[in-house]
């Protein structure tokens, strides 16, 4: 039997209604990435390969190893259109790299600034899928597993 129409825009409303909740009880980085990021890269973010949204599990913090990694990350069309500012993108970046890089972040790394991120958001590459390419294939040459 179909579902009426109207149903499926009521079951529209109460998920985005206990989503909006479970956002407003976490604060900071964590809700930043749950109203920004989950949404294509998952709640582990594990995104979705296939549809061009990479994994950030486990090997972001590769991304470190690398300056043109380091500044991708924040360079990539998701970050540069987040209406977060350099602070909270800041904030962000350094809890998804405690929490997601898991072995792969450098231990020597530092942590993103805002004004780091502000000078990079400033100067995005004209092809991002490309410059990650770039940066992926590089890692890949220094021996390291990126999807």
């Amino acid at each position: 039997m179909a579902v009426p129409h109207r149903w499926k825009w009521l079951t529209v409303w109460l998920l985005g209604a206990v989503l909006s909740q479970s956002a407003q009880a976490v604060q900071g980085p964590q809700r930043n990435y749950m109203l920004q990021c989950m949404g294509c890269h998952l709640e582990d973010g594990s995104g979705k390969p296939e549809r061009g949204i990479p994994n950030m599990a486990g090997v972001l913090g590769h991304f470190l190893r690398l300056p043109e990694g380091r500044a991708l990350i924040v360079q990539v069309p998701g970050v540069m259109n987040t209406p977060l500012d350099d602070r909270q993108v800041a904030d962000l970046m350094n809890w998804l790299l405690a929490g997601m890089a898991g072995t792969s972040r450098p231990a020597d790394a530092p942590p993103y600034t805002a004004d780091e991120v502000k000078a990079l958001r400033a100067n995005r590459p004209a092809d991002v899928p490309k410059a990650r390419a770039e940066v992926v294939r590089r890692l890949r040459a220094m021996g390291y597993a990126i999807e």
